[in-house]
């Protein structure tokens, strides 16, 4: 039986992408890997974030918003940024690990460019919505395509 994996989902305030790859990588992959998250700034947990995981079965309200200074007592196999400012601010991680990105569009930026367009709510949660999907597609891909 293969050893559980530690996998280190990283993005700049660890309150959106972050924490939906976390959450799908515990009800996807938790019995191949311990998801953890974390952001090189906290920005709390994100209520759409939340909200778009529920409407797909997926609990991430008791996560929290966390430094990766927090994390790094733990041994990753892999660290994976989800956002280009995480990318550039952390090219390589103090914990080891295989650094690998995996960029993602980030749902309040293109909700907030929405709203200023008038687009109503519900619109707004479909940039959540997609971006949701497109993570748990990269995630159904895990282990495997870490390549370690």
């Amino acid at each position: 039986m293969n050893e559980k994996i530690n996998v280190l989902f990283l993005c700049t305030g660890n309150s959106c992408r972050s924490q939906m790859a976390e959450g799908w990588a515990r009800a996807l992959k938790g019995d191949r890997i311990d998801a953890f998250s974390a952001g090189i700034e906290t920005h709390g947990l994100n209520p759409y974030a939340v909200k778009v995981m529920a409407e797909v079965g997926v609990d991430i309200s008791q996560q929290s918003s966390k430094l990766v200074d927090e994390l790094l007592d733990i041994k990753f196999a892999a660290v994976v940024t989800v956002c280009g400012h995480a990318q550039e601010n952390c090219p390589w991680f103090p914990g080891g690990g295989k650094v690998i990105h995996v960029g993602f569009d980030d749902p309040p930026r293109l909700a907030r460019q929405l709203a200023d367009k008038g687009a109503d709510a519900e619109a707004q949660l479909d940039c959540y919505r997609r971006v949701r999907d497109e993570i748990k597609a990269y995630i159904e891909t895990l282990p495997e395509s870490l390549n370690l």
